[in-house]
């Protein structure tokens, strides 16, 4: 079923927006009615998934990736100590110190006495929790071994928390380098360079090409200051509006995936997600066409997206997932061999699996190596900038001192 994003108003008037599979809009609109909500918008989220907005970035969840792998392998320990559903649902309720979060885990344990499975309560949280985390719920619930299916989905959700995780604490200290380093040079632009123009213009000496290009550029920064702060956030917002027409982002991503090394990069870590889910899927039932259907929604790259879509197509008509993901030229050659030996083998689960680790150790290692040189060379570049601008405006001072000497 095609999945819609929507916006709805709850009991208490409060707007709200989510996700939710339906095979219409009307559908939606009657589970939205059913569950009390008053439907206000809803459409086909083609691509948001995997392009969310800056908006959707910053705004806070009931639980973030920490919460909800610690919700998880909560609620797989007390299911395998033999606690009852909503009873484990009851205890987990006053876990969390935040009311919203208690709010989410009451209506789940609600839905539950109610009679319904928890697959379906997770489903009417607006999203929360994605179609691979419910879909693998709803797996374990047809296969009886829900608790070890949240055992191996907590273990993949803090796989993925891991990875990213560390990308963006090793990001940290260049962005800061950075931000100091770029501060400090608009202040020598600004500030320092513009008090030598006026002194070498009361002179009235003659400056080399250089030194003349560093003042004009520092006048420059003097009277356009408040340009150049807003343009770049300017840019990047109408660039981030560009980015939700789907033609255009899977444009960009297939150029970044055609580039030497950032395209090897992204290649690797991509492969490393979709392996991961194909296999977590996979071992716990799911079929593997519905398994690439909710796999191709945690990738973030929509050429690889295409990819994968392409495959399940081919997969339908009888090829084999190894195959079908080659058509596509931008998998990684080893992860195709992989995913051939476990197709041969009869252990597609197991070999998509031990494709992950081995993806993602090699993607760590490589941002380890990238994120190694990014510093120094960073650092190296910048200090340069700041040199090539203090000497320029201080040869010509040096070289009037020793005339004068």
């Amino acid at each position: 079923m095609p999945l819609y994003r929507y916006k709805a108003l709850n009991p208490h008037g409060e707007m709200f927006d989510g996700q939710m599979e339906a095979a219409s809009e009307a559908e939606l609109a009657a589970r939205l009615q059913e569950q009390g909500n008053l439907p206000v918008e809803a459409r086909l989220a083609t691509g948001d998934a995997a392009a969310p907005s800056l908006r959707t970035l910053l705004r806070k969840k009931p639980f973030d990736d920490a919460a909800l792998v610690r919700f998880t392998q909560q609620l797989a320990t007390l299911l395998g100590a033999g606690q009852p559903l909503d009873r484990a649902l009851s205890i987990l309720m006053d876990l969390p110190e935040d009311a919203r979060s208690q709010r989410v885990i009451q209506d789940i344990r609600d839905v539950v006495r109610g009679g319904a499975p928890l697959s379906a309560a997770l489903e009417r949280q607006h999203g929360l929790f994605s179609r691979l985390y419910v879909n693998m719920v709803r797996a374990g619930e047809a296969g009886g071994s829900l608790h070890d299916t949240l055992r191996r989905l907590a273990d993949y959700l803090e796989r993925s928390r891991e990875l990213r995780g560390k990308v963006i604490n090793a990001l940290i200290y260049p962005a800061i380098l950075l931000a100091v380093v770029g501060g400090a040079l608009m202040f020598l632009l600004g500030y320092v360079v513009p008090q030598f123009a006026q002194m070498y213009d009361s002179l009235d000496v003659a400056l080399p090409w250089f030194t003349q290009a560093v003042l004009t550029v520092g006048l420059f920064v003097r009277d356009w200051w408040i340009v150049l702060l807003f343009v770049p956030g300017l840019a990047l917002i109408a660039f981030e509006r560009k980015r939700r027409d789907p033609a255009f982002r899977a444009a960009l991503d297939a150029w970044l995936l055609r580039r030497r090394v950032v395209g090897a990069l992204i290649a690797k870590l991509e492969t490393a997600r979709l392996a991961r889910t194909l296999g977590t899927l996979l071992r716990n039932g799911v079929p593997l066409l519905t398994a690439l259907g909710i796999a191709r929604n945690v990738l973030g790259n929509l050429a690889l997206v295409e990819d994968v879509d392409q495959a399940a197509d081919d997969v339908k008509n009888g090829h084999g997932l190894a195959g079908a993901l080659a058509r596509g030229k931008r998998i990684p050659r080893l992860a195709l061999q992989m995913i051939q030996v476990g197709e041969e083998s009869g252990a597609l689960d197991s070999m998509l699996l031990k494709t992950a680790d081995t993806f993602e150790q090699e993607s760590a290692q490589a941002i380890d190596r990238a994120l190694a040189a990014l510093v120094p060379v960073l650092t190296l570049a910048l200090a340069s900038i700041v040199g090539v601008v203090i000497l320029s405006v201080l040869v010509p001072l040096y070289d009037l001192t020793n005339a004068i000497g």
